[in-house]
């Protein structure tokens, strides 16, 4: 094997059983038969460019027939269940080999999905395959030179795993159809290469969130609803090794010395790691994936996050190069937002974007990306917010960008959006524009400089123009509730006004909130500011079109 076999003969004995294996019973040996031909025909009659056109529900029916017709000619019998196996093994062959010819072909959005791991496996079926793992993975990881095999493409070393591996099954006179084996392929390359028993969740679209508490607890949230999954770890130290993997590719540990870390995923998904003895029941993963689609406000107007009035306003105000505060709570989207209006910011600008764990997905040419370092293990060099935005001052950004203001480094950014940098945006934690104000202002004095409570609540009315406030509803669904706009101050206070709301109207028999986005009817006080941006025009008339506050509800 090219992945480097230890330097050993396999015995006769090996290699007959190996050869044994090769010559499968007649009924594998018929699903294999039918995969074959279907994907030979798939080829002919399709072709790898009808992918672009093909939903999945489409080309599953053409496998279908085909499957019938062979079995047919073939005169082989299949029943339900082995039929149904044998089109999705189709279908999964025939789009990787499109993806393998051509990586950027773009497949139909209700296609792409079954590039993931096959999911829905029965119960028996997959007791078999983590039955044949415990087994399997001792004898493979002595057989193979894993210094060799990392190194392969994955393509290549999936192949040459499956061969070892069906060698070692027929050596246990283990027993497993075609697609079990697969699986269990799949599961040990992505034990070697990836992130184990989370490459599956991690490749399913429909999952936001990954919640590992312990090796036997492992909850994701689908359609903004939380569920307990059937992933399950070998056990703690299985856990505590997929944990490690993560922030070593970042240059980050995780031990009793430092048993908490932020990350982030190789793909910008992000990351929190907490381990014994902080945490009780063992390591605890909370994954926050990276969309793979990019959301942008029209995006999020076709979700009904919010009315195509509010986008308009919001596009507006971030061409007007307005500060902008996001607030919400954890898991309301706030990252989502800022990476939305981030869109509309000029090509042309220079943008330094300061994070705890880098996230942020800013399309301009000219983004310089800053990241905050923990200690080391004498507990120094440690790099904070704070320090990075002091830093950003002297790079002469247009724009600077902080993921999230936690603490003294809010009293920096609002230097930073009085001194030029107009069009910054950041996010933090609050459940009503009028708390972020008060978050604002207890953070500030988080910075241990002593400043009266009026010259800060200036200072905030001079830099923050916009607030929004966006909120994850018992629905599941996230919605900007508020758009406000700081408008000054009346002695001691900062004023605001609501430019719209979400009012909630009742809930639909499926359990869906209904509610309307409304205008409050009031002009907004960075008109003049759109005007100066020729933007007037189109900031008007989003407000006039909105549904009223004061209007009757139809």
């Amino acid at each position: 094997m090219a992945f480097g076999r230890r330097d050993t003969t396999p015995s006769a004995e090996i290699v007959e059983l190996a050869n044994r294996q090769t010559v499968s019973p007649c009924r594998d040996d018929d699903m294999d038969i039918v995969v074959a031909a279907c994907n030979e025909k798939l080829l002919l009659d399709i072709g790898l460019e009808g992918l672009t056109s093909l939903s999945r529900s489409e080309l599953a029916q053409s496998i279908a027939a085909q499957v019938n017709d062979i079995c047919n000619q073939k005169k082989l019998t299949l029943n339900d269940n082995e039929r149904r196996d044998v089109v999705t093994a189709t279908l999964n062959l025939f789009l990787m080999e499109a993806k393998r010819s051509n990586p950027d072909m773009v497949i139909h959005a209700d296609v792409a999905p079954s590039l993931a791991p096959v999911k829905n496996v029965s119960a028996a079926s997959q007791s078999s395959i983590d039955e044949a793992k415990k087994k399997v993975q001792p004898i493979l990881m002595e057989k193979m030179d894993v210094s060799k095999a990392i190194a392969l493409p994955r393509a290549e070393l999936s192949e040459q795993i499956g061969a070892i591996v069906g060698e070692i099954l027929a050596e246990q006179k283990m027993r497993l159809n075609l697609l079990e084996q697969r699986d269990l392929v799949t599961t040990l390359i992505n034990d070697m290469l990836g992130l184990g028993p989370l490459e599956a969740l991690l490749e399913d679209d429909a999952i936001t969130d990954i919640l590992v508490n312990g090796a036997n607890q492992v909850y994701v949230e689908r359609g903004g609803k939380l569920e307990l999954s059937d992933v399950r770890f070998r056990d703690n130290a299985h856990v505590m090794s997929i944990a490690t993997r993560i922030v070593t590719r970042i240059g980050r540990r995780i031990d009793e010395s430092s048993p908490l870390v932020d990350a982030r995923l190789e793909d910008g998904s992000r990351v929190n790691i907490i381990i014994p003895p902080l945490a009780i029941d063992g390591a605890t993963i909370s994954i926050r994936k990276f969309a793979k689609q990019k959301i942008t406000l029209d995006v999020m107007e076709r979700q009904q996050n919010l009315s195509p009035e509010m986008a308009m306003v919001l596009k507006i105000a971030t061409r007007s190069q307005l500060n902008i505060l996001i607030s919400g709570g954890t898991g309301s989207g706030k990252t989502t937002l800022l990476n939305a209006l981030s869109r509309m910011i000029d090509s042309g600008e220079r943008i330094v974007t300061i994070e705890d764990a880098a996230e942020l997905q800013l399309q301009q040419p000219h983004v310089v990306r800053l990241e905050t370092r923990p200690p080391n293990l004498e507990g120094d060099g440690e790099i904070t917010q704070r320090d990075l935005v002091k830093n950003a001052l002297r790079m002469r950004p247009d724009r600077v960008i902080l993921g999230e203001i936690r603490a003294g480094e809010a009293l920096d950014m609002l230097q930073a959006m009085n001194t030029g940098h107009d069009g910054s945006l950041g996010t933090l934690h609050a459940n009503r524009p009028r708390e972020a104000l008060t978050r604002l202002e207890n953070m500030v004095a988080m910075s241990g400089v002593k400043l009266p409570t009026e010259a800060v609540r200036s200072q905030i009315a001079g830099a923050v123009n916009m607030i929004v406030q966006i909120s994850r509803m018992r629905d599941g669904v996230r919605r900007i509730t508020h758009i406000t706009e700081i408008v000054g101050m009346e002695g001691d206070v900062i004023t605001t006004q609501d430019l719209f709301k979400f009012q909630f109207e009742g809930e639909t028999p499926d359990g869906k909130l209904k509610g309307t986005f409304r205008s409050t009817g009031l002009k907004p006080h960075f008109t003049t500011r759109a005007q100066y941006f020729g933007l007037e025009r189109a900031l008007n008339e989003a407000m006039s079109s909105a549904p009223q506050e004061n209007e009757e509800r139809t």
